[in-house]
């Protein structure tokens, strides 16, 4: 194929590219000018965003801790006792991420439409998605966290959200 062939080709490939690229764009705005935003004034819908908000922001944030521990860990210029506190921390970090996965996957495997565990040093939080609890699922509730994090039962603080 000659050079003048060659230009030829590529032209009209971008040009197609560009036109494409056009269309797509024309389209989605047309898309998005005739599509009604749903409101629902339900809470069933604003407690599973906040769930899944809430998950999403705490995997992030900790993603974040995760890449400031290895950078820590990582640079020439960190002390030998800053390496091994970054690297003691993110094993902590990463233990705890599992044990709180654990726990939110054994609460919603009891039969809860969700679950977020968060465990500090003083107590542990068990937010569920339900809009109140009787007795027999607080106590099911406080079992799986007292066996699976060793807390008291005194630390374990259960908040009910619908």
């Amino acid at each position: 194929m000659t050079k003048k062939k060659k230009i030829i080709v590529l032209s009209v490939m971008i040009g197609l590219l560009i036109l494409t690229g056009y269309i797509n764009v024309a389209l989605n705005n047309s898309l998005s000018k005739k599509a009604t935003p749903i409101v629902s004034t339900q809470t069933s819908a604003t407690t599973q965003s906040f769930y899944t908000t809430y998950k999403t922001e705490r995997e992030s944030t900790r993603q974040q801790e995760l890449q400031f521990y290895e950078a820590i860990i990582a640079s020439a210029t960190s002390s030998d006792e800053a390496k091994n506190e970054a690297e003691k921390n993110k094993l902590d970090l990463i233990n705890q991420m599992e044990k709180e996965l654990v726990v939110e996957g054994i609460i919603v495997g009891k039969g809860f439409d969700d679950a977020i565990v968060t465990q500090s040093s003083a107590n542990v939080n068990v937010f569920i998605k339900s809009p109140e609890l009787n007795s027999g699922e607080v106590a099911i509730i406080t079992d799986v966290v007292r066996e699976q994090l060793g807390v008291e039962i005194d630390k374990i603080i259960i908040i009910p959200s619908e």
